[in-house]
């Protein structure tokens, strides 16, 4: 039998390894940024083309390499920072200067100028497919520049599942605030087709979270820094009123790595807990410090995942580290005021004459007494009456034209048997009964109907905005005075990609310039109390937008805007708007199910409510 087994060549197990560490546009860009940290950059630009897929270029100030080094950083298994197994856990830089080089050079045309700070001529070398197609000595700055062009053109079943250029886009920012938030003092610059999407001088990691994020979360930061043996732990939180429905502002880094951790981001969620809505999720920026032995950062080819040695130990001290935080700065749960509560106060002109309240009591009422009611009858003819007040008949004279002498007969009550002969239609305010400003509760043939409101209002809203959307008939209201809203870089940027949506759907969007945005007009069939809300629940639509379909986009942008034009929970609402809103909603295509796949009715059968009497 012939042999089967046989060694692969290096330019196809390049490209099985690019499989793990190149996933997407983004990965490059992780893997590149963080080998100019580790060469003493102080400076790094990122320049993008297409989301990546046409162009990455990474410039940076760093070391720079030798000749032999920037043609062995190619090679399979070249590292600087390694010589012995040992070292793997004592690992505290971040790239490896060529780990990631040889799977990237087999997925990409990659063209490298690099030269040495004490060098007078610098190295370019141009790799495609991993052949070298040009090694030469060559004038360049400083430090090291990198382009890698054409992602994956010659994989192209790799290539074809890349999604579209916003989503990748996407991808990108967060990997750059990931980077950019573990090295504040490090000046970052980001560009896309020419624009500046982010532009992060120097600073400390307040002022980097701002720069990212926004001024407005930078105002609601708190510090949080607790020394132990174990673990060391620095950043900020969010106050419970920053939290938000989307995730994305939540980072972990472990020795200035970024990590992914869901049982230690439990740890967080459970000091925040009855401060915040049970779907909201608060931000964060927390900082581990630890000894590199005591953690294993090689069990992902990403390395986002870290193993800990006592992971139980670090729950509990980063759960009452952010108990204190919160304690020293006094948060506790705000008063909703959102509840809609009538006090009826009644008017008096400033002459009426104040008197204080009276009311008649009988000492003398004894429940138990057959005879309390002769008794009480014969004293009241003895005990002085109090003065009560005069001339209320006249009212009933108004009304009715005549004395309050002649009174009709009083009727029989109405005993539970019996069945009038006559049918009668019931009422709206004998149909519909609302529970809690929130459901709706109507009988049914098979027994007790309940109804979401704002589920019910939603999937309402999310038919006809989509009817609209596909007939293009929506119309716009322009706002008497526009609101502007500030951004942070990355939404800025995004909110660019899906204008032509917003504009489909109603909604004028202005770019002022400085990450700032006007609000022109709102579409005209909804009534949306912040337009800031609005703006943000689009954004956050896009970035679930998973598919990179246009039709999946469409679905989430009327998603987000039906949500914020819908009835809100705690609010009362009279029997003919829970009639109307019912007989909508079984008019809709979907009645049971709301725009995300949410119940929108639920039925407790005659059978049910029998069990729970029994």
């Amino acid at each position: 039998m012939p042999d089967v087994i046989q060694l692969l060549p290096d330019s196809v197990a390049n490209q099985i390894a690019a499989g793990e560490v190149v996933q997407r546009p983004a990965s490059v860009v992780k893997e590149l940024m963080e080998n100019s940290i580790d060469a003493g950059a102080q400076s790094v630009q990122v320049v993008i083309r297409d989301g990546g897929k046409a162009l990455i270029q990474i410039i940076d100030d760093g070391c720079g390499m030798s000749e032999t080094d920037a043609r062995l950083c190619f090679e399979r298994h070249a590292t600087s920072k390694i010589r012995q197994a040992h070292d793997l856990f004592a690992i505290q830089t971040m790239g490896f200067r060529g780990e990631a080089m040889a799977s990237i050079a087999a997925v990409a045309e990659v063209e490298m100028k690099t030269r040495l700070h004490d060098s007078a001529v610098g190295t370019s070398i141009r790799i495609s497919g991993s052949e070298v197609v040009e090694h030469e000595a060559t004038s360049c700055p400083a430090g090291t520049s990198i382009c890698v062009k054409n992602l994956f053109f010659n994989v192209p079943a790799r290539r074809k599942f890349l999604k579209s250029s916003s989503l990748e886009l996407k991808h990108i920012i967060s990997e750059f605030q990931r980077v950019s938030l573990a090295n504040p003092s490090v000046a970052f610059s980001l560009s896309h087709n020419g624009a500046d999407v982010y532009k992060l001088s120097a600073g400390n990691v307040k002022q980097r979270i701002s720069q990212l994020m926004g001024k407005n979360l930078g105002q609601h930061l708190i510090d949080i820094s607790t020394q132990t043996s174990v673990i060391e732990i620095s950043g900020f939180i969010g106050k419970p009123d920053s939290a938000k429905k989307s995730p994305g502002e939540q980072f972990f880094f472990v020795n200035n790595r970024y990590m992914k951790n869901p049982y230690l981001h439990k740890a967080v969620m459970r000091a925040y807990e009855k401060l915040i809505p049970t779907d909201s999720i608060p931000p964060y920026f927390i900082f581990l410090k630890t000894d590199p032995s005591s953690i294993d950062v090689n069990i992902h080819p990403t390395k986002t995942e870290i193993k800990f040695e006592d992971e139980r130990m670090i729950w509990q001290i980063l759960n009452a580290s952010v108990r204190e935080a919160m304690g020293k700065f006094a948060i506790v749960p705000s008063i909703d005021f959102d509840t809609e509560m009538v006090v009826d106060i009644p008017f008096f002109p400033p002459s009426a004459p104040v008197s204080p309240p009276e009311i008649a009591v009988n000492p003398d009422y004894n429940p138990f007494d057959r005879d309390y009611v002769s008794r009480s009858s014969s004293q009241q003819t003895s005990r002085p009456h109090r003065p009560s007040a005069r001339g209320w008949q006249d009212l009933f004279q108004q009304e009715q034209g005549k004395g309050f002498e002649e009174q009709p007969e009083p009727q029989s009550p109405i005993l539970f048997n019996q069945v009038e002969s006559e049918p009668k239609v019931p009422k709206p305010s004998e149909r519909f009964f609302q529970v809690k400003n929130r459901f709706i509760l109507t009988s049914v043939k098979s027994g007790l109907m309940v109804i979401d409101q704002k589920r019910a209002h939603e999937r309402i809203l999310y038919e006809k905005y989509l009817k609209n959307l596909s007939s293009g008939s929506v119309g716009s209201q322009q706002e008497l005075f526009p609101q502007t809203i500030e951004l942070s870089a990355g939404d800025f940027a995004l909110l660019h990609s899906v204008i032509d949506d917003l504009t489909a759907l109603g909604v004028v969007v202005s770019f002022l310039g400085q990450n700032t945005i006007a609000v022109n007009a709102l579409p005209a069939s909804v009534k949306v109390s912040s337009a800031e809300q609005l703006v943000n629940g689009f954004l956050s639509a896009f970035k679930e937008n998973t598919g990179g379909q246009s039709e999946d986009m469409h679905h989430r942008l009327v998603l987000s805007l039906a949500k914020a034009g819908s009835i809100p929970y705690n609010r009362s609402l009279e029997p003919i708007e829970m009639q109307d809103l019912v007989d909508k909603l079984f008019a809709c295509q979907q009645p049971n199910l709301s725009p995300d796949g949410k119940p929108t009715i639920t039925i407790l059968g005659v059978d049910e409510l029998e069990k729970r009497f029994r």
